[in-house]
């Protein structure tokens, strides 16, 4: 059970306990379904001991089966309960591992529950090391999302896309991709001409024209897990300049691919995408990292960027995601998933990567 493991690591790295707010590691650590709780508090208390408790509202009453838990209603002071828990659990004192995104009024009342005893660590100081390695049914859940967001390029091709506005074609990419997964595992990003030269532009009111490089960038979640794809595709004939670009950074993502093995610095895989660029004088137009880890988050470790120390192992999943970005002309960005299997990198996502053109 992953959450046994959890507790091992915990108290092998010096650590009391911790307290986890709902979000990808809750889920990761218990399988609970227990979406975003708004200002009602809800929390997992572990200590170093085994022994564990989930503070909810009631309205998790009927949900929450065969999983040690205690109810709060509305209208009780939610944190007298929780001072209750980490009293059964032997909690008064010491080093505690708290959810890296948890609400910060939540934080503030824990602290004050604490008065001072508590020292306070991000609990991924724990769960990075152990969602960077995805198991087998882990890996099968991204190869559902992967496929889910290939199909998806495949329909857009089919679209009749001169002339529509960024923002309608970002909802109907949305839709088609919740047709064919659980839901979305980001808003997606629709960037044409000019606006492609943003990396994270939010699609607005500009029209496809003729000329355009359009960016899109989208993602898919299976069973919690998530994909994230960017194709760069042409409507109509691109200027010189832009067909250029466009094979540079082709060119930097398969290099970058090639590069990925297990044992290596994920720095590598960034430095080959990087000099690539470099190489055809566009070093100054590549502007993030060559990519992020991939799983339950659309953004975890490990990431694959200049300085990064993480050595690859199998079972890593992460993006290959080389752009280059010129204001006024446009951009270009091509990203993958990419799983180490057998000691080489293997693409998740398939969908073409020549250019093509509508």
């Amino acid at each position: 059970m992953r959450l046994e493991k959890f507790i091992s690591e915990m108290a092998k790295a010096g650590f009391e306990g911790a307290i986890v707010s709902p979000g990808a590691n809750l889920y990761y650590l218990t399988g609970l379904h227990i979406h975003e709780a708004g200002e009602r508090l809800t929390v997992l208390v572990v200590n170093a001991e085994g022994e564990y408790m989930l503070l909810a509202p009631s309205l998790y009453e009927n949900v929450i089966e065969n999983f040690p838990a205690t109810f709060w209603r509305d209208g009780e002071n939610p944190y007298h309960r929780l001072s209750w828990i980490l009293g059964e659990l032997k909690l008064s004192e010491g080093r505690l591992l708290i959810e890296n995104t948890m609400r910060a009024d939540w934080l503030i009342n824990i602290l004050k529950l604490g008065n001072g005893r508590f020292e306070l660590y991000p609990l991924d100081l724990v769960t990075r090391e152990l969602r960077m390695r995805k198991d087998r049914h882990e890996i099968e859940a991204m190869k559902h999302a992967a496929k889910a967001v290939d199909r998806v390029f495949e329909e857009i091709l089919g679209w009749d896309l001169l002339g529509m506005r960024e923002r309608d074609l970002a909802l109907k990419i949305e839709l088609a991709v919740r047709e064919l997964s659980d839901g979305i595992s980001f808003e997606p990003i629709v960037a044409s001409g000019e606006n492609a030269a943003n990396p994270h532009h939010a699609p607005g009111d500009r029209r496809l024209r003729k000329g355009d490089l359009v960016i899109l960038d989208y993602g898919a979640k299976w069973n919690g897990y998530c994909s994230d794809i960017t194709r760069t595709i042409a409507i109509g004939q691109p200027s010189e300049k832009l067909l250029e670009i466009y094979e540079v950074v082709k060119e930097a993502q398969e290099n970058a691919y090639r590069a990925v093995r297990e044992g290596i610095p994920a720095r590598e895989v960034d430095r080959a995408a990087r000099e690539t660029i470099a190489k055809a004088g566009y070093g100054e137009y590549f502007t993030h990292r060559t990519g992020h880890g991939l799983g339950l988050d659309v953004h975890e470790e490990p990431y694959i960027g200049p300085d990064s120390e993480t050595v690859l192992e199998n079972g890593m999943t992460f993006t290959i995601e080389p752009g280059i970005y010129i204001p006024g002309l446009g951009g270009v960005r091509i990203e993958d998933d990419v799983v180490v299997q057998d000691g080489r990198g293997k693409r998740l996502t398939r969908a073409e990567r020549e250019l093509i053109r509508l």
